[in-house]
């Protein structure tokens, strides 16, 4: 039978995939009556390719080694259970010599998205707590860290101009506070894809935004996975990503008027890049987030 894979307020893709990775080759070791392989040692990482959301796993070639059979065999045992589950969901690929691409499509990337725009997944992490975190990493020198807070800023300041223009409209709080914005009530969901399911947006700006979400929720909730994450480094790339974004992939004037769908969904990356920025700059670098300069 047909699954859907579940997406979460605190999930990382990552995770989401490992979890169903693991399932369907207890599937396959079921069937094939073999030993499954250790929970903890399953290869899989994302792919720097910021076109397509991909991770790779090797873990059929680790499976090769004792069951004296090819790797590119196992793999695509593997590969079929997964397209019978979540054909829907993932894309599947065997790139020899037993390679396992898996390449999120556009449905179950919005429904990710649409999460991280709710920020829920934010709050629960620091406790519901209202205060700038002690952060994990030591700055030496914040006025590093003033690219970060500038990209910070210049997202609340997009967000409220979208609200009183009446392109969004958030719950109780706002980003006039220093607090969290509620969730959006309208649109709700965001239009993220077009009538045939695809994003609104193709810009190769958009592309790199959105993978440098999914790395950094992905060193997020996976930090045991990770090792030691570079925290100032991963929101200095989120940030310079977001101004790429910002100077090629336009809201306002003619966008808002002849597609204000798509002025919506770019506004959506907005309030995920808000929500993300936030969180590295109280939690894990210790320093304020301005919400204007």
């Amino acid at each position: 039978m047909h699954q859907k894979l579940q997406v979460s307020n605190n999930t990382a893709i990552k995770r989401l995939i490992y979890s169903h990775l693991l399932s369907m080759l207890s599937i396959y070791a079921y069937k094939d009556n073999i030993p499954s392989i250790d929970n903890d040692k399953i290869n899989l990482y994302k792919s720097r390719d910021i076109n397509r959301i991909l991770y790779i796993s090797g873990v059929a070639l680790q499976l090769s080694k004792s069951q004296n059979r090819k790797g590119i065999e196992i793999a695509c045992a593997i590969a079929s259970h997964i397209s019978a589950n979540y054909g829907d969901e993932l894309i599947i690929e065997i790139v020899p010599p037993g390679y396992i691409y898996l390449v999120l499509t556009d449905p179950i990337l919005a429904a990710w998205l649409q999460c991280l725009t709710e920020g829920i997944w934010r709050e629960e992490k620091r406790g519901g707590a209202g205060k700038v975190g002690r952060g994990e990493t030591q700055i030496e020198n914040s006025s590093r860290l003033f690219a970060v807070q500038y990209a910070h800023a210049r997202c609340c300041s997009l967000l409220r101009l979208a609200q009183q223009e009446g392109l969004i409209k958030f719950g109780d709080k706002n980003v006039n506070t220093s607090s969290a914005m509620g969730s959006v009530i309208s649109p709700n969901p965001i239009p993220w894809l077009n009538c045939d399911r695809k994003f609104r947006f193709s810009h190769s700006a958009t592309k790199r935004l959105i993978s440098e979400l999914v790395q950094v929720v992905d060193d997020l909730e996976c930090a045991y996975e990770a090792g030691s994450v570079n925290w100032e480094k991963a929101a200095i790339n989120l940030s310079q990503a977001f101004e790429l974004f910002w100077c090629n992939c336009r809201i306002w004037g003619e966008v808002k008027i002849t597609s204000p769908e798509l002025s919506q969904a770019r506004l959506g990356l907005v309030i995920a890049t808000q929500s993300v920025l936030k969180f590295l700059l109280e939690e894990k670098l210790g320093i304020f987030a301005l919400v204007e300069l």
